[in-house]
């Protein structure tokens, strides 16, 4: 006898021995990061002829099963699966309902369907409906938008820490930040790197909305999931119509691609190429590589500082308590942090170099408070102290380095180049985690999401 056939609009809560023809639009892998990324089961994303699309999900237990089988476009008959309601938060699809596939299920690939099934299928959200789901982690829309630019701090070879930021121009004319972290940065940015066309378009699935900041200002953010997928120019009906339409115009905006592929490593850089640097580009944000030897420790201004565990700037000491001239607390709480001036050269000139906190801890394994205790002396404040022994023997040594060079580095004022962090002995730059950095010993601590590479923003040809 045989089985009826029914559309995922049919569908109830509960076993399923009926049968669904359905097209495989994308899948991807769910992992559990908290157990070193653990594979919990594989998500699919289908459409039937009526262009519903349905969650369907298989565990990691029977993953094997049907793993081969499994390719994007191919049109399969699904029968004998259970039938449950999806989980409230990050909804993939419009329907409430999910498919699980059990001991029974049968999932056989279709070459003739009944009716022909939609090649794609897309949750596109314009600007404002994006703006209502951000910050409710109820669904996980899909975009469609014109690359106007972007930035990356992917290097080569990658490290641990990654991120890539793209602004796409939605149609309504608004721009979204779209941002992918980690592994999917890299796999974005060596995607777009390997172009050999200039991309226009993009549509992107499954991202979560975010807005940061002051809600009115509608800063809107849009954080890429494990389940998003990007495509480019005329990889999708969809994008294919936008990019024809961006290709009648003509905007003069130059491509992304050849500049990703000039500037996404960290270069390295002389230190009188450094010093020239400054003085002779224009304002920006950028990081170098320098290798150089360091011939003095300026002992005159000390080994460390008190900053304020709120904002990291420096208190200012009174004879009862700390008090920050940032927070307008006269009773702030203190933290110590390292702060060493160093003057390091190279075959080609000398420069004074910052270096703080996250580095210098790092480095020798030891935090600023430990060194305070080992050097601790009666009604001496730590910051009055001799400079450590494993800080003096720097002098002398020649190290890699990165250099972050910011505005600050091209105003008057300015005397000093921040390490953002040293090299191991191999050469190869280690991925922090978080490095604090204190320009100038009174400046905004800074958190950082690259992992050895510099922010620089590229921009894409829209037509």
């Amino acid at each position: 006898m045989a089985m009826a056939k029914v559309f995922f609009s049919d569908l109830k809560a509960g076993r399923c021995s009926s049968v669904v023809e359905a097209r495989l639009l994308r899948y991807w892998e769910a992992r559990n990061v908290k157990r070193g990324g653990e594979l919990m089961w594989m998500d699919l994303l289908m459409v039937d002829v009526n262009s519903t699309v349905m969650q369907v999900t298989i565990s990691a237990g029977r993953l094997p099963q049907f793993l081969e089988q499994l390719h994007a476009g191919t049109m399969f008959s699904v029968t004998g699966f259970d039938v449950s309601r999806c989980a409230q938060n990050f909804r993939l699809t419009d329907s409430s309902l999910m498919i699980r596939f059990n001991e029974s299920t049968s999932f056989q690939e279709l070459t003739e369907p009944v009716s022909p099934l939609p090649e794609e299928a897309f949750r596109f959200r314009n600007h404002s409906e994006l703006i209502g789901l951000a910050n409710t982690n109820t669904q996980l829309p899909d975009i469609i938008g014109e690359i106007l630019s972007v930035k990356s701090t992917v290097c080569d070879p990658p490290e641990e820490k990654n991120r890539v930021m793209v602004t796409l121009k939605l149609d309504s004319d608004e721009t979204v930040t779209l941002s992918f972290f980690d592994s999917q940065a890299v796999a974005f940015h060596i995607q777009l790197e390997a172009m050999r066309v200039d991309p226009k378009v993009m549509v992107v699935t499954s991202i979560n909305p975010k807005i940061v900041g002051d809600i009115e200002l509608c800063r809107l953010f849009l954080n890429a999931t494990s389940g998003t997928h990007v495509y480019f120019d005329k990889n999708t009906g969809a994008g294919a119509a936008l990019f024809y339409r961006l290709a009648a115009r003509d905007t003069g905006l130059p491509s992304a691609a050849p500049l990703l592929k000039s500037y996404a490593k960290v270069e390295n850089m002389t230190i009188a190429d450094l010093n020239s640097f400054i003085v002779s580009a224009a304002s920006q944000e950028i990081d170098f590589l320098c290798t150089g030897r360091v011939v003095r420790i300026d002992t005159d201004k000390g080994w460390c500082y008190v900053a304020c565990s709120k904002c990291s700037k420096k208190l200012q000491r009174t004879e009862t308590a700390f008090t920050c001239g940032v927070c307008i607390n006269p009773q702030a709480v203190g933290a110590l942090r390292y702060r060493v001036e160093m003057a390091i050269s190279d075959d080609t000139a000398e420069g004074i170099f910052v270096w703080f906190d996250g580095v210098l801890t790092k480095l020798h394994s030891i935090r600023s408070s430990e060194a305070a205790q080992m050097l601790a002396e009666d009604c001496v404040n730590p910051e009055d102290t001799r400079l450590p022994p494993f800080i003096a023997v720097m002098e002398g040594k020649t190290y890699t380095f990165q250099v972050r060079v910011t505005a600050f580095n091209f105003t008057e004022h300015h005397k000093t180049f921040t390490i953002t962090r040293i090299a191991e002995d191999n050469g190869r730059l280690p991925a922090d985690d978080v490095v604090n950095n204190v320009i100038g010993g009174t400046s905004k601590a800074r958190k950082k999401t690259g992992a050895g590479a510099s922010k620089v923003v590229k921009k894409a040809r829209a037509g």
